[in-house]
């Protein structure tokens, strides 16, 4: 049996939040950095709702100073079992 990994987007949208406010950023700061016209993403982000684009992550991390693995929170661990 295998057991794969998810991305718990709650977590994760709980790291955007505190990570952008100890980076001393706004969701207007990330609004303009990301060049959207309404911030809902953002907001979608830090409420686990949606996730950022693997391109917007990079950014993300970039702007953040953190990797993207102080970002993304990963629930599970690959396991498998040898059936005898």
């Amino acid at each position: 049996m295998v057991i794969m990994p998810a991305i718990d987007m709650v977590a994760t949208g709980i790291n955007i939040t505190n990570l952008r406010r100890a980076a001393g950023l706004s969701v207007k700061d990330l609004q303009d950095i990301f060049g959207f016209a309404t911030p809902q993403a953002i907001y979608k982000w830090q409420h686990g709702t949606a996730m950022p684009t693997v391109d917007n992550l990079v950014i993300l991390a970039a702007v953040l100073a953190v990797p993207m693995d102080r970002i993304v929170v990963v629930r599970g661990a690959m396991a498998s079992k040898a059936t005898a």
